[in-house]
């Protein structure tokens, strides 16, 4: 029993070890390592049973439908999300907030607005610049939803054919179908904010994007853009059935979404970068 337990905790330690890696292998290894450790558990306590070891293993994927069943399901957004001036958050909620705007505006960046929108225990605030020599907008977000809170950084060129290029470090995956005209490149959480502009002019060039190609926005355009990018994205989701109306003015997911957010929440368990 003491040898058994030994191997449960080594492997335990060991998988913890290898997620803290910044590299993609031993990162998997470690989801791996996760699983191995829940089947030991369950084999070990019920006498060498399989069956219960996989079982055991298994709740992993079945753990994210408690949330999803319990508050997802329940949830109600409105179908139409006004963004509106909004004062920053106090710096006990957010305290990067100044730090992060000193690095954009550090890289040319101004600063335009503070922007946001709020509905019952969901709000999220908007730090927006723009770049205007190389037609870039850049944000700061903060999402505050129920009983957590997240912060990520974005930059955006938007080119006259319609497309947005983006490069962001959004910590989970996106709980919504993109649009088609969005392309994402995505970085890790703990890239600075230079290594993120940086990685964005390499993903233009990369796509043989120039800054002829870009469309120049005024001040008063950005937020304006943003809101038609939310608008798009609903009436993106609705149409392929994640979404569906809940009363007037109202949205929900559908049980296709709901499905479709365990598989982001799947994603996230196994996550390799």
């Amino acid at each position: 029993m003491f040898s058994s337990l030994l191997l449960v905790l080594g492997v335990a330690v060991l998988s913890m070890a290898l997620r803290s890696f910044n590299h993609v292998v031993p990162q998997k290894l470690g989801a791996l390592g996760i699983f191995a450790t829940s089947f030991l558990v369950g084999y070990f306590l019920s006498g060498g049973n399989v069956y219960v070891g996989a079982f055991c293993a298994s709740s992993w994927l079945l753990l994210p439908w408690l949330e999803i069943l319990t508050r997802i399901r329940k949830l109600r957004l409105p179908i139409e999300k006004n963004l509106r001036h909004k004062s920053p958050p106090s710096p006990d909620v957010f305290p990067d907030l100044h730090e992060i705007t000193d690095e954009v505006e550090g890289e040319g960046f101004e600063h335009v607005e503070d922007a946001g929108w709020d509905w019952d225990d969901y709000q999220q605030f908007f730090r927006l610049f723009y770049k205007g020599e190389d037609r870039s907008q850049a944000a700061i977000c903060l999402i505050d939803q129920h009983d957590m809170a997240f912060y990520y950084l974005s930059v955006s060129s938007r080119a006259k054919d319609g497309t947005i290029w983006t490069t962001w470090n959004y910590p989970f995956s996106y709980s919504l179908k993109l649009v088609p005209q969005l392309k994402i490149n995505r970085l890790r959480t703990d890239q600075t904010y230079l290594q993120l502009y940086q990685s964005h002019r390499d993903f233009l060039k990369n796509n043989g994007i120039d800054v002829s190609q870009l469309e120049e926005l005024s001040h008063d355009q950005i937020q304006l853009e943003i809101q038609k990018d939310l608008r798009a994205q609903i009436a993106h989701n609705l149409a392929k059935g994640v979404l569906t109306q809940a009363g007037e003015g109202l949205i929900r997911y559908s049980w296709r979404g709901l499905f479709f957010i365990w598989v982001q929440f799947l994603r996230d368990l196994v996550r390799l970068s």
